[in-house]
């Protein structure tokens, strides 16, 4: 019953973004049916048939995330870290040692909230001492295989793909796939044709941008999950390929094409040699240098927006809670009135569409699939203003504790595989401005509107989860069979 609402919500997200289209009467029927068939193509490939492949890509980017600590590990604290550990050490006294306390001493005793345990005494994850360094890390490392020219070629078997088979510019199919492996960066390949670029495209690159992460940021969500979803990095990377299509199909819906694009037919040459043959190439070292410089500032750009929009969070929620000193009835609302209650309030249809569960009233499990559902739709909506670190966090917490089901913690991690969310408006809004000042109006018109789509299409990408999601949780999540 789940699978069939996850199905159904594909139709019911394409619907509501043509409720806001400029022009309902214009429907691209090719770019809707082949961008949710090529989802379900990587959907089936994913959940079935290429599973294997899957968990052979999710252990190879694992090997890199734990090679991607190791000079974290070095400056803080070195191979004894108590805040990166080393994943071939076990950390906290030994066997031996462990029985003597426990003999000799005071048993442990955990307590609700408590972050130790009496196998593996440490002080838990620590976003700026693990996650942050690898950010630094794979911002060198995509750098380097850029400069090495081995990611060019994957990128341009994928804008193929999307260019004849969703019948868009060879631009948008350019800057769409470059998304998959970088952000904003992307946009560089298509540069010179920007200026000419219809409201359309502009509309599907910056959706493109918002809807998928870049690989420089997805050590640091899978860092976060790996111990209640072990498998998760590969499932980041086959959620960033599988929204980029759901980009373009809602794009298209809210701003139709009207116009015959510039590149129509064609993929551009996105080859640094052929933009400018006489400009000296850095060498590979100059590369990767520079990569992790720039991961250094999107790092620091990280922690500050955390920073900030947290804090204003909680300033916001403690104006609520000064507000249920309100004599009667008013007090008593805004008790549960917080500003992530009204974004779960404000996204429990869309979450519903996913499929996560089907609380049906007067049954036994109600309650139960409620509490599933209004705990999803809070973390899907807390991402908006809170950016998905936080959110993912949450995710993470509820799922260790039983709270979400697999299906909810598989669904809801492909929905946050995203940039959509405030914090990024101003980063791709503005640096798409920057290569293109003459479209500066256009730019900014447009972005609210492919923030709105991008935001649809991972929620479409969790349909795509939840309808081939069929129990099978030892194999998706790679969880240990009971």
């Amino acid at each position: 019953m789940l699978n069939i609402l996850s199905a159904l919500g594909l139709v019911g997200l394409c619907l509501v973004a043509w409720l806001g289209s400029e022009d309902r009467r214009i429907v691209s029927w090719n770019t809707i049916l082949w961008g949710i068939g090529l989802q379900l193509v990587v959907g089936g490939i994913v959940f079935g048939i290429g599973s294997n492949v899957v968990v052979w890509i999710n252990d190879l980017l694992n090997v890199l995330l734990d090679a991607s600590e190791a000079g974290a590990r070095f400056l803080f604290g070195g191979d004894m870290s108590p805040f990166v550990p080393d994943p071939g050490r076990s950390p906290g006294p030994g066997v031996a040692g462990r029985w003597l306390v426990r003999t000799f001493g005071d048993p442990y005793v955990p307590v609700p909230g408590d972050r130790l345990g009496p196998d593996n005494l440490n002080p838990g994850f620590i976003l700026a001492f693990r996650s942050l360094p690898q950010v630094i890390f794979f911002s060198g490392l995509v750098s380097l295989l850029y400069r090495l020219r081995i990611i060019q070629p994957i990128v341009k078997v994928f804008a193929k793909v999307f260019r004849r088979t969703l019948r868009i510019s060879g631009a948008e199919s350019l800057a769409g796939a470059a998304n998959i492996f970088v952000g904003i960066e992307s946009a560089i390949a298509i540069k010179p044709f920007l200026p000419n670029m219809s409201r359309s495209e502009l509309c599907a690159i910056l959706a493109s941008c918002f809807g998928s992460i870049a690989s420089s940021v997805l050590a640091l969500y899978a860092g976060l999950l790996r111990p209640t979803f072990p498998t998760i990095t590969g499932h980041l990377v086959s959620a960033s390929i599988m929204t980029i299509p759901a980009c373009f199909v809602l794009s298209k819906l809210l701003v139709p094409e009207t116009t015959i694009p510039e590149t129509f037919g064609q993929v551009p040459d996105d080859s640094e040699d052929s933009k400018d043959p006489d400009k000296p190439k850095p060498n590979p070292m100059d590369s990767l240098i520079g990569g992790a410089l720039d991961g250094v500032r999107m790092a620091v750009g990280i922690a500050a927006v955390i920073i900030a929009i947290l804090g204003l969070v909680a300033l916001v929620n403690e104006f609520f809670t000064f507000l249920t000193q309100l004599p009667g009835v008013l007090g008593e609302i805004f008790q549960v009135v917080t500003l992530q209650n009204l974004l779960g309030a404000l996204f429990l249809p869309l979450t519903f569409l996913t499929g996560v569960s089907l609380p049906i009233p007067f049954t036994e499990d109600f309650q139960e699939n409620w509490q599933v559902l209004w705990e999803c739709s809070v973390i899907i909506g807390r991402r908006l203003f809170e950016t998905n670190i936080p959110p993912y966090i949450s995710l993470a917490q509820l799922a260790g504790t039983g709270v979400l089901t697999p299906r909810a913690l598989l669904i809801v991690s492909y929905v946050l595989c995203g940039f959509t969310h405030f914090a990024s408006y101003g980063i791709f809004v503005g640096g798409l401005a920057t290569l293109v000042p003459d479209r500066r109006s256009d730019i900014s018109a447009l972005g609210f509107k492919a923030l709105w789509a991008a935001t649809l299409a991972t929620l479409m990408t969790g349909c795509i989860a939840g309808l081939f999601f069929t129990g099978n949780t030892d194999s998706i999540l790679g969880l240990p069979t009971p």
